[in-house]
């Protein structure tokens, strides 16, 4: 440790010559210690995290190779790219998660939700699915939302997030569909990246 950072813990401590005297209560007599001239400070022991496939944590906002993004997407997507990197720039999110989730909810912009509604997100609203305008609305929309209500809450891993988007056993999912939503969204982020 270094002997400045000992000095402060400790005021009795000499930085002069590298001792420490310990003090307690008058009642024992000061013992010392030396350290070496040039001590460095020892790394905190850390510990190993289980490997879990797949786990994608950084989810701010990156570049991404547009053309390989243009040519992934399709149906109602087709021709978004910009539009998921300008809400991935705007909420700090990776334009590649907001592709995939849409990618997954839409079967690739081809769902009813997508085609009639223009919700390539599966967001809900008192009703039901959402209607937007356009897809750049909803693209916009679920950046926000992914932001604020996931992101900024602590939900930083596709699995985390999964659990409140899609919950498993959600009344709103009666065919189960939401069972494969992490996996799924997993599976098209590597695709992207």
């Amino acid at each position: 440790m270094d002997p400045s950072m000992l000095a402060a813990l400790n005021p009795t401590a000499n930085s002069d010559n590298g001792q420490m005297m310990a003090q307690l209560n008058n009642t024992y007599k000061p013992i010392s210690v030396s350290l070496p001239a040039s001590s460095t400070p020892v790394a905190a022991e850390t510990v190993a995290q289980p490997a879990v496939p797949n786990l994608k944590t950084d989810l701010n906002f990156k570049p991404i190779q547009f053309l390989k993004l243009e040519n992934t997407l399709g149906g109602k997507l087709s021709g978004t790219s910009a539009h998921f990197i300008n809400a991935g720039k705007k909420y700090d999110l990776d334009p590649n998660l907001l592709s995939a989730i849409a990618i997954h909810e839409t079967g690739n912009g081809t769902s009813r939700a997508a085609n009639e509604k223009n919700n390539i997100a599966g967001m809900m609203g008192k009703n039901g699915l959402r209607s937007y305008d356009s897809v750049e609305e909803s693209i916009f929309d679920m950046a926000r939302n992914l932001r604020q209500n996931y992101l900024n809450q602590g939900k930083t891993t596709i699995a985390a997030i999964g659990a409140k988007y899609a919950p498993v056993g959600a009344g709103n999912d009666p065919t189960g569909l939401n069972n494969h939503w992490v996996t799924g969204v997993n599976r098209q982020l590597n695709k992207l990246t």
